[in-house]
């Protein structure tokens, strides 16, 4: 929705991106009663009326909107314009925070008012309306309307964020630089970036500032780590302590950056202390506190998890949220809070590497997991390698999770920190765009490390489900062993005070040993306690031969599962009733009868161990005998994909010609309720692979009825020979005459508007037009418009038309009138009757000749009304001009030389004024005109098909309904043209009859009476 409405329009000077409300499919059209908006108004005031300063601001803010032009005052034409409804007057920022840490000089930027830079479209505009009267409540309220995207609204960053990036994709080439910051770099309206050089952050940020101004938001707050960066910006572009930092006001500068604080002398983000006020402990005053920590890093995750434990126990005691806490718990809670002091004093490097070291260093990820009884969790380190193999380390994120009150096992909970852990190294991967040679993935658990080197399939639902996303997410081989007293995470689940976090410590910088070589690096036990067999699926095989009975034949059932239940039947006797073992063992014996039918030689060559022969149909596939269940399948190149399911690895080989793969075809074509070919290939080709399968589904499909209900078309029969009313070269003009209306076109009858209809008379053989106007298509316009054209034009001897009610009834009055005659009188008048000729229903391609001349007719009007409404007389003479434009249309090749004489028109033929000699040029030339490559050559149509014979089963088209509500009818007679060829037939539908070009009808294939209806479908 977004790219197909998103436009730029010219604001102040500035071509700024217009975007469109996004809302659902089945947005309903919105009526809401004034009364309740005004309602909602006096709320506000009420509430603004306790509080003048907040009221003064809400005033303060609404005349700066309507000043700027993003909101505007409506007048009453305007209010009344649309019915759409009305808003009332009226954030979150969780980003991760590692393109700011990746390199040594960061920089961050704030887009000014980012929202308010991107228009609305006009449609969307009356959504946000609002009621204002500037507190002044004796009077009705005015009406506002935004006119810019608003904050508050829901998908305001979605359309403001669409309309940035659209801008910077357009100067991708040029701009590659800021498109990957926009990209990467951008929390909506904030910049945070990282860059290896001074001169490269300055170039990124001249740069960016100039792009997105020509796109109309303006990025401003420019701080950053290395005063050069932003010291030759204006003032007014640098942020405010940035500014007194450089002009040495303020050694102390701070920038807020996704909840943290970053103090850009020292180069270290740090964390802000948010008291909350309250009276008494109460559930809902502890979740104020924790809602109040902001912490995007997991930084201080060993402190936060004791509040969450705390938490957890007081919904154990289901207590109400305001309920004061007592006992124990009261006094955990206040120890808790008493730390939050020392929140401020913790630190962290904003850079992940020491700036000597950064640009050219060896990155590995390092994520540690844990869990206890009460928690679990995993967090991330970054170790950096330098050139004269300096190690660092540094925190990159860490994130906790509380135990469940139910009782766990230890190694389940292990499994689930160490899926915490596998995350978290995706997340990295994804985020990070510094390379990382390894990531490593370490656990104190030896039973965890054994479930993740084997396969999921073999462990319950809870630990396999677990084991198979942490295989997804990463490698067995990238998963070590770390003892606890080396395991940061060990932190996290036991819990630490926040003084401990403010001091260099394992948490901080990890473990000891990572600063060290990898042969210092922990080695896993000699040997594996095997604790997790309780794990285990339990899992029993039973199997017995038997000599195999006489089975059913196939082609004697007309599904699969009455094959199958009759194949039961045989085996167990008729009373057995048919389980899923039952029915795997049935299909079994039905297979192996199969195969042995359709390869007797590659069975028996299978069964004694040795191969196929070289021409055998099965040599490509590399066959394999299946001792357990007794079936050749495909061998093939895919053994080592463990991860698939074994049967679509080694599916079983059918023959296509065989009964049982039709009926197995049949049966999926089924379940899937007909689809394409293809896509019922892929589904059989799980389990079956069958010879020339596409073939044979195929070959199914066009005899299976509802397959060609959905997916046939109709057949085109070869284009016919010219008629003889094309060819009667030697008769005058309108002799043979194709009519036909179009229309209608309003026109001005004083002040009233009414409909007029346009007709069309056009010879067939010298393309002359007749143009008229008709007040209605009744009989008696036409009638009326055709004694006009008789009386201008001559007397045709045929006409041809559509199945048109007016031209079938002035047809009738004609043959009445003659009927009516004295039998001397029809005698005389017998040859001055028009032969009435009409086009099959809903072929308009029998009456091209004409039907593309009305298209010309239109496009001229168009050209010369627009949209304009005319009086009748404009109309008239308009209709009459392009009949002159029309006939004045060369009736052959126009040479470009001067020496020959000028091309042949309709209109010479028609006004004459030409010499004897002419007209033998005229002659000539209409002799010609028929034998050229125009009509000689068939342009489309040209192969020749099969007559469409009589009771054959089929589907009228019909554009107004959809495919599935086509009426299905029988052939009960053809129209056969003179060469033979069937181009309109007449169909029985129950109790009505139509007339159809072939080309409007669906040929059906024919159900077998003894196949049940229920079966087709």
């Amino acid at each position: 929705m977004l790219e197909a409405k998103t436009i730029r329009v010219p604001v102040d000077g500035v071509e700024r991106y217009a975007t469109p409300l996004l809302r659902r499919k089945d947005f309903p059209q919105l009526h809401v009663s004034p009364d309740v908006v005004k309602g909602l108004l006096r709320s506000t005031e009420r509430k603004l009326a306790r509080n003048p300063e907040l009221a003064l601001t809400y005033n303060q803010e609404i005349k700066r909107l309507v000043d700027t032009g993003y909101v505007v005052k409506l007048t009453p034409e305007e209010i009344h314009s649309s019915t759409e409804s009305w808003s009332s007057p009226g954030a979150h920022a969780a980003r991760r925070a590692t393109p700011l840490r990746q390199f040594p000089v960061a920089v961050s930027g704030d887009i000014k008012a980012m929202f308010h830079q991107v228009r609305l479209l006009p449609e969307d505009c009356p959504l946000l309306r609002f009621l204002w009267r500037d507190g002044e409540t004796e009077r009705p309220p005015d009406v506002y309307e935004w006119r810019v995207l608003p904050f508050g609204t829901t998908c305001s960053p979605c359309c403001a964020t669409f309309a940035l990036q659209s801008h910077v994709r357009e100067h991708k080439d040029t701009h590659q630089d800021i498109y990957n910051s926009v990209h990467t770099a951008f929390y909506v309206d904030n910049c945070l970036q990282s860059l290896s050089d001074p001169q490269e952050a300055k170039a990124l940020i001249d740069n960016m500032r100039a792009l997105l101004l020509q796109g109309g938001f303006e990025i401003r707050q420019w701080a950053s780590n290395v005063p050069e960066v932003v010291a030759h910006l204006p003032s007014t572009a640098r942020s405010d302590s940035c500014e007194l930092w450089l002009n040495f006001k303020s050694l102390d500068p701070q920038e807020s950056t996704l909840g943290l604080s970053w103090h850009c002398p020292t180069d270290v983000l740090g964390y802000k202390h948010r008291p909350v006020s309250y009276t008494t402990a109460t559930l809902r005053n502890v979740y104020k506190v924790l809602a109040s920590q902001y912490d995007p890093l997991g930084y201080i995750c060993p402190y936060t998890t004791r509040a969450k434990l705390i938490v957890q126990a007081l919904w154990s005691t289901e207590r109400g949220w305001d309920e004061p806490i007592e006992g124990s718990l009261l006094q955990s809670w206040l120890e808790w809070e008493s730390e939050l002091s020392h929140l401020q004093h913790i630190t962290l490097p904003r850079c992940y590497a020491p700036p000597h070291n950064s640009t050219s260093a060896a990155y590995e990820a390092h994520i540690f997991c844990d869990a206890s009884e009460r928690a679990y969790g995993a967090v991330a380190y970054l170790r950096v390698t330098d050139q004269q193999a300096h190690i660092s380390t540094s925190f990159v994120m860490a994130r906790s999770r509380v135990a469940p009150r139910k009782q766990v096992s230890m190694p389940r909970l292990e499994l689930c920190a160490a899926l915490t852990g596998a995350q978290l190294a995706k997340v990295l991967q994804t985020e990070l765009t510094i390379p990382l040679q390894s990531v490593y993935l370490w656990t104190d658990s030896t039973t965890v490390l054994q479930w993740i080197q084997s396969s999921s399939c073999r462990y319950k639902v809870f630990v396999g489900t677990r084991i198979c996303e942490i295989q997804e997410l990463t490698s067995p081989e990238q998963w070590r062993y770390v003892n606890s007293d080396n395991n940061p995470a060990d932190d996290i689940t036991r819990g630490k005070p926040l003084t401990e976090l403010t001091v260099s410590s394992r948490w901080s910088q990890g473990p000891h040993f990572l600063t060290q070589t990898q042969d210092m690096w922990p080695q896993p036990p000699t040997e594996f306690t095997d604790c997790g067999n309780e794990e285990l699926r339990k899992a029993a095989f039973c199997g017995h031969t038997a000599v195999s009975p006489n089975l059913p034949d196939p082609a004697q059932y007309a599904t699969l599962d009455d094959l199958i239940l009759a194949t039961h039947q045989s085996l167990h006797g008729a009373a057995a009733p048919l389980a899923a073992a039952e029915r795997l063992e049935a299909e079994r014996q039905l297979l192996r009868s199969a195969q042995t039918d359709s390869f007797p030689e590659e069975v028996q060559a299978l069964q004694s161990g040795h191969s196929v022969h070289s021409s055998s149909r099965l040599s490509a596939l590399s066959p394999e005998y299946d001792n357990l269940s007794g079936l050749i399948r495909v061998g093939g190149r895919l053994r080592l994909a463990t991860e698939v399911e074994p049967d679509s690895i080694h599916p079983i080989v059918l023959s296509a010609d065989h009964s049982l793969s039709k009926l197995i075809i049949k049966h999926y074509d089924a379940q899937l309720l007909h689809p394409g070919a293809e896509r019922l290939y892929a589904e059989i080709r799980r389990a079956y692979w069958i010879i020339r399968g596409r073939q044979a589904i195929k070959k199914h499909q066009h005899q299976c009825v509802e397959c060609r209900r959905w997916r046939a078309t109709p057949s085109t029969p070869k284009m016919a020979d010219l008629p003889s009313s094309r060819l009667r070269l030697y008769k005058p003009p309108f002799w043979s005459t194709g009519v036909d209306c179009f229309g209608p076109y309003l026109v001005k009858i004083g002040r009233r508007r009414e409909k007029r209809w346009g007709i069309i008379y056009k010879c067939l053989t010298t393309r002359c037009v007749h143009l008229d106007l008709l007040p209605s298509l009744d009989t008696d316009s036409f009638l009326m418009s055709l004694r006009r054209f008789i009386a201008r034009r001559g007397k045709p001897y045929e006409m041809w038309s559509d199945q048109g009610t007016n031209f079938r009834g002035g047809n009738k009055e004609l043959q009445t009138a003659f009927e009516n005659m004295t039998p001397e009188l029809q005698q005389q008048l017998a040859k001055q009757t028009i032969n009435f000729h009409f086009n099959p229903p809903h072929a308009p391609h029998f009456g091209g000749a004409w039907e593309r001349e009305i298209r010309s007719v239109k496009s001229a009007l168009q050209v010369v009304l627009k949209d304009q409404v005319v009086a009748e007389e404009v109309l008239l003479t308009t209709l009459i001009e392009v009949e002159g434009i029309l006939n004045s249309k060369p009736l052959g090749y126009a040479s470009s030389d001067v020496a020959d004489s000028d091309p042949i028109t309709p209109n010479l033929l028609l006004m004459g004024g030409v010499t004897q000699h002419y007209h033998k040029q005229c002659t000539a030339l209409m002799m010609l005109c028929p034998t050229g490559d125009g009509n000689t050559l068939r342009q489309k149509w040209r192969k020749t098909t099969d007559n469409i014979a009589l009771g054959r089963v089929v589907m009228i088209m019909d554009a107004t309904l959809p495919r599935g509500l086509w009426p299905v009818g029988i052939i009960t007679k053809v129209f056969p043209g003179s060469n033979g060829v069937v181009r309109a037939a007449e169909v029985t539908v129950k109790d009505s009859t139509y007339v159809r070009p072939v080309t409007k009808l669906v040929e059906l294939p024919e159900v077998p009476e003894d196949t049940d209806s229920t079966s087709s479908n």
